[in-house]
Formats: structure tokens, C-alpha cells, sequence
């Protein structure tokens, strides 16, 4: 494929105004210095905490650049602006840190009303949803360490596996696929068995429900190929959203003060090796997988694109998805869509209150990925002065 491919911004930033850019571009010039974000970070919760009106000053930046909108049915105007250009989106509710069994009730009911918007409507083949938001995270703990459950918490780990069925339930019934998010390796195991006893159930004739695989675990290659045997074994088909992982400084900090081996990687250089090997992996073995890569890694992607044409796959096979953050590597995203790629954007809403916790995340992870807000500088930048030379 040709360097240059993810180069023409002009397709890239075709929904966003001058205006619009140009906020941009100052918003990742902000996030670029860690200790801004630090004390953003600490600024704007304090300001939330002490109910100073700030809400408006946050949505007209990192929020609008981050979110679709404050509500499932708000946030279509932006999912159809996207399918007009082939690219579909993927509607998350965003609010977490939850703990009560009245918030796992109230985190099912908010996401069945945004699966349901999402309802038969081909903008959204894919729903998602987090499984801590159903259940407590010392819960899946305990159930992932084989750990022996209280009465009380083993009617609660029914009723985690009662919403977790429901939403695979209504899901099919709405024709939507359904991504499982991956959390912390410490609570992965539970996880992973919820995803694999429904992938059994549900996955028999048609692929609806999806796990997440973090390739940043050196155990996940394995975990892979044991999945993929399984699925052949048991006459399934496999459903993975392949990512590099998400929670690198939890993971060696609980590690080394728990004085076990760390589960990630040694390196970046080894993540991606271990990322790329799951991919090939899975297109090996495309007649019984559906792979969807979440990666905004431009490397990653191009060799993706070469093993696909090397093998002869159409750039739109319905077993491979390429899908991207809202807000975040539109050069990717739109030129993949251009070139007849299937592309879905992850595109998370709720109020802003509640999602501030996501939109720091989002801020930390553009400062901590090396290279990625100076990309997004260096394109956003070439787009402006584009559009610039046109005007003169």
C-alpha cells in the first residue's frame, strides 16, 4: 500500500468546520504537557465538587471533542454525518466507577435504552458495554480467584449474570452485535467466562457477542488460540475486538507491590509484536472468527491492510473491522472508510458530570501514548494551512 495513504487530510477532517479544527488543535496542544492535564484534572473536579458552573466552559471543549452527545437519541445527528460517509458508530454510555446494586440497575436500564436507539439501524452494528458496570469489581474478583462466595454475594453474582444475559438477549432480538469490554487481569477470568459461555450460546448460526482481547498480556496469544479451538470444538464462532490494553499503570503498580509477575509485556516493541501475531493469528482463521482491531496504531494497521491483500481478502470482508475512538485519529477512520474498509467509531456519551471520569482518561492517554497528540497536531496543522492556500 502506499505510504501516504493516511496522509490526505482533506478526507480526513471533511465533517469539521475550520472552527471547529482549529479548537481542536489547541485542545491537543493543552494535552500534549502531563502536568497540565494533572492539574486540569484535579482543577476541574474540585470546580464539579463545589457545583461552580463549569459544565458549559467543559462541553464546548474536551466534551464535544470526546462525545457525540449527552444522550443516545442526541448523539444521532453525529452517528448519521458518519454514515454518510460508510463509517459506523458504536454508542457507549460512558458513566462509570459505579458500586451499588441500584447503579448496576440503573447502568442495565441505560444501556438497554441506548441499545435499543441503536435498534435494527445499520449506522450501529455494534453495541458495548463495561462489565463493571453490572457488577461490583471485588465481586468479579473473588469469582476470578475461585474464591469462596458469601451467601449474599453469590445472589449477586445471579443477578451479574442476569444482566449480562439480558443484554445479549435484547441485543440479538435488536440485531445489534455486542462488544464485551476487557478490564483488569485480576478480574479478566470471570470475564472471560461470562464472554465464552454466551459466544456458546448465542454465536451457534451468527455472530452476535464479541470479547475483548488486551494484547499488551504476554498470556494472550494463548489465550487466543486456545479460544479459537474451542469455538472450532464447540461449533461457535469466535468474536474478538483485538486493543493493546488499557490499564498499563495499574497493572505493573499492583505487580510489583503484590510482588507478582508483571502480566504485560516487557516492552512497547514486544506489545506490538504480541498485538500484530494476534491479529495474523485470527485472519488465519477468519472462517471462524470475526476480528475488529481497535488500534490507532498507523503501523498496525498498515500491516493489516498488506496481510489482507497479500491473502486476497476484500478490503470489505464482514469478518474484518477496522474502529477508532470519536475525537481521536479521524486520518485513520476516514481514509480506511474511503478505501472501502469497514470502520466503526466507539463513540461514548452521557452527561457531563457523570462521563468527566472517561474525558480524563481520554486526556491521560493522549499525554502518556508517545506520538499521538503531535500526529494529531501535524495533521490537524497541514489541514489548516490546506484550507488556507485555497481561500488565498
Amino acid at each position: 500500500m502506499k505510504v501516504d495513504f493516511f496522509e490526505n487530510t482533506q478526507i480526513a477532517f471533511r465533517l469539521k468546520s475550520t472552527l471547529e479544527l482549529k479548537k481542536a488543535y489547541w485542545l491537543f496542544k493543552l494535552i500534549q504537557y502531563r502536568f497540565l492535564v494533572g492539574l486540569g484534572k484535579v482543577a476541574i473536579q474540585a470546580a464539579l465538587n463545589l457545583r461552580l458552573p463549569v459544565e458549559g466552559l467543559i462541553k464546548a471543549t474536551v466534551f464535544n471533542q470526546f462525545c457525540s452527545g449527552t444522550s443516545a437519541m442526541g448523539s444521532q445527528k453525529v452517528v448519521a454525518r458518519l454514515g454518510n460517509l460508510n463509517i459506523a458508530s458504536v454508542l457507549a454510555y460512558s458513566v462509570e466507577g459505579l458500586t451499588s446494586e441500584a447503579g448496576f440497575d440503573e447502568s442495565l436500564k441505560k444501556t438497554l435504552e441506548t441499545l435499543e436507539v441503536q435498534a435494527n439501524n445499520p449506522n450501529h452494528p455494534y453495541g458495548v458495554f463495561k462489565p463493571t458496570a453490572i457488577g461490583a469489581f471485588l465481586l468479579f474478583q473473588k469469582v476470578s480467584e475461585g474464591a469462596k462466595l458469601t451467601v449474599q454475594e453469590t445472589s449477586a453474582w445471579h443477578r451479574v449474570r442476569d444482566r449480562f444475559s439480558s443484554l445479549c438477549e435484547h441485543a440479538i432480538e435488536w440485531k445489534i452485535r455486542l462488544f464485551i469490554d476487557a478490564e483488569e487481569s485480576w478480574i479478566q477470568p470471570a470475564i472471560d467466562k461470562l464472554a465464552e459461555t454466551a459466544m456458546l450460546q448465542y454465536n451457534k448460526n451468527e455472530l452476535w457477542i464479541v470479547t475483548t482481547v488486551q494484547m499488551y498480556r504476554h498470556d494472550r496469544l494463548a489465550y487466543l488460540n486456545s479460544l479459537v479451538k474451542k469455538g472450532k470444538k464447540e461449533g461457535f464462532h469466535v468474536g474478538v475486538k483485538l486493543v493493546r490494553g488499557a490499564y498499563i499503570e495499574k497493572e505493573t503498580l499492583r505487580s510489583q507491590k503484590m510482588k507478582y509477575p508483571n502480566p504485560l509485556c516487557i516492552s512497547k516493541t514486544a506489545t506490538d509484536k504480541n498485538f500484530d501475531a494476534g491479529v495474523a493469528f485470527l485472519i488465519d482463521h477468519l472462517e471462524h472468527c470475526t476480528l475488529f482491531m481497535g488500534s490507532h496504531n498507523e503501523k498496525s494497521i498498515t500491516t493489516l491492510i498488506e496481510l489482507l491483500q497479500r491473502k486476497k481478502i476484500s478490503s470489505n470482508h464482514p469478518n474484518v473491522w477496522f474502529g477508532q475512538l470519536y475525537g481521536m485519529s479521524d486520518h485513520l477512520s476516514f481514509n480506511l472508510a474511503e478505501a472501502g474498509y469497514n470502520v466503526a467509531k466507539y463513540i461514548p456519551f452521557g452527561p457531563v458530570r457523570e462521563v468527566m471520569p472517561y474525558l480524563i482518561r481520554r486526556a491521560e492517554e493522549n499525554t502518556s501514548v508517545a506520538g499521538q497528540s503531535s500526529r494529531e497536531l501535524e495533521l490537524i496543522s497541514k489541514e489548516l494551512k490546506r484550507r488556507q492556500s485555497k481561500v488565498v
